[in-house]
């Protein structure tokens, strides 16, 4: 009976800790929301989570955990929205396109949050599975840049390339870190993605600003981005 008592007080416990760790986290999502990630300081997160400002030590040791936890939040809803909007059955260059669209849309309507998301400087990703959320959004783009840029692989190969990545994701989950396929994209790829993200960063940021509306007198982001795409995967074909 007391072994019975003694395990029910630490799950109640252990409830309460998760509880409490979950206010945290959705008081600095509310927080940077309003506010921007520079008004991220654990006082402010604590008062607004209705817990004295000690508090978050006790779930979060640095405030760089804090912030990454919050972060996390960030990418999770990203990838959740790129899911949503992602047609698996369209070409390669069209899904950048879906993609490049949803993230400028974030950056427009999420603005803090979007820009803690990718402030490394000031997070910790190597902890609380950030990592985890925030790469195989890039690995997701490598993919599909791999594909637009590689003529010769038709459709069927493609298809057969998301089923291996999604089995090799799978196994990579039940198995640890070294499952998985070993082929993956070409290094010309992930370059070529990594300029293509910085590139959508850029309009991302300055559009923001008001500075590529002034320069271009563009009142849309869209040819913008339209240019970028054909800047780093060559123009796109023209349907007769």
């Amino acid at each position: 009976m007391q072994q019975h008592e003694e395990r029910d007080e630490h799950d109640n416990r252990e409830d309460h800790d998760d509880g409490l760790r979950g206010r945290l986290v959705r008081a600095g999502v509310e927080l940077v929301d309003a506010e921007g990630a520079q008004a991220l300081s654990l006082r402010e997160i604590a008062r607004r989570a209705g817990v004295s400002h000690g508090a978050p030590r006790r779930y979060f040791p640095t405030h760089l955990d804090l912030l990454s936890a919050i972060a996390r939040q960030g990418f999770a809803e990203l990838a959740d929205r790129l899911a949503e909007e992602d047609r698996e059955e369209a070409g390669a260059r069209e899904r950048i396109a879906i993609l490049a669209r949803v993230y400028l849309a974030y950056a427009g309507t999420r603005r803090g949050m979007y820009e803690l998301m990718f402030r490394h400087d000031l997070l910790e990703s190597g902890r609380l599975g950030l990592r985890e959320t925030s790469l195989p959004l890039f690995a997701h783009l490598t993919e599909l840049v791999d594909r637009a840029t590689n003529t010769g692989r038709d459709a069927a190969t493609a298809t057969g390339r998301d089923a291996a990545t999604k089995s090799g994701r799978e196994a990579a989950t039940a198995s640890g870190p070294t499952a998985g396929p070993t082929a993956g994209p070409s290094a010309d790829a992930v370059l070529r993605a990594g300029a293509l993200w910085a590139n959508l960063h850029g309009i991302a940021q300055l559009w923001h600003w008001g500075s590529l509306g002034l320069a271009t007198g563009g009142t849309d982001p869209a040819p913008l981005l339209a240019a970028a795409l054909d800047a780093h995967l060559g123009p796109a074909e023209v349907t007769p």
